[in-house]
């Protein structure tokens, strides 16, 4: 099975798509470590998988007037999520999501506490990073810059597990880092959505990926969270996509061309 994939784009675009959580596959050596049942595994994944956003870029990708590079995760992050810090950094850890996650959504127990993330950081987390990194370099090599657009969604009523869910939660959230986001990204990307409703900064979630060679230190890559509210496009938790998905493809690819 693999694990991800690098989708070329147009050689001269520094925009790469980065799609984490969209997938629902969990190989079988994974899954004997999940405690939950089939019919509680399922439940799971309808809360926890941004889905419909690989669909989603693709559909943005083709629209764009210079095509983007996607880089999409192929696994469920129930594997693991390479968006979390590896390490004693993550926030997520508190509540049992770090890397490897020991607890659902909704807290309960998804793998016992005392399981070792180390195979699972080995097998995936760290190929992933290798790989992203190298995507990265590879748009910074080729044009001078790189624009990282992180392509996510994110439920109606928030979740249990969720640590910043009391605040506002607006149909498009737009997560930024104070290095990596300059205001000229953020403005492009509440144009490009301003025909979807109100658009917010780091709320509910807040922050965007940067492989970590480059976080903190290089100016060049630059990068913003694209949270999408589920049910501007789709039936929640875990059902088909609607009309609102064609809406969300075409202002993204607004964005992809205006940065």
């Amino acid at each position: 099975m693999t694990s991800f994939d690098l989708l070329p784009g147009a050689p001269e675009s520094p925009v790469l798509l980065h799609v984490p959580h969209s997938a629902r596959a969990i190989p079988d050596d994974v899954r004997a470590g999940i405690v939950l049942d089939d019919d509680g595994l399922e439940r799971e994944l309808d809360h926890i998988t941004d889905a419909h956003t690989a669909e989603l870029a693709e559909r943005a990708a083709a629209l764009a007037g210079v095509r983007p590079w996607r880089f999409v995760n192929r696994l469920s992050r129930l594997v693991v999520d390479p968006e979390r810090f590896p390490d004693e950094r993550e926030e997520m850890a508190a509540v049992g999501m770090g890397a490897v996650y020991t607890r659902t959504t909704h807290r309960a127990r998804l793998r016992p506490a005392d399981t070792d993330p180390e195979p699972l950081l080995a097998r995936y987390f760290r190929p992933y990073a290798r790989a992203m990194t190298e995507a990265v370099a590879g748009r910074l090599a080729a044009t001078g810059r790189a624009v990282i657009i992180d392509v996510h969604s994110y439920p109606t009523e928030p979740l249990p597990y969720e640590l910043h869910g009391a605040g506002p939660r607006p149909p498009v959230c737009l997560g930024t880092d104070a290095f990596h986001t300059p205001p000229a990204l953020t403005g492009a990307a509440r144009e490009a959505f301003a025909g979807q409703g109100e658009t917010g900064l780091d709320s509910p979630f807040a922050g965007t990926y940067v492989p970590l060679e480059f976080y903190g230190t290089d100016a060049r890559v630059s990068a913003l969270m694209v949270e999408i509210r589920r049910d501007t496009y789709m039936k929640e938790p875990g059902g088909p996509a609607g009309p609102g998905l064609d809406r969300l493809a075409t202002a993204l690819a607004r964005l992809v061309d205006r940065v």
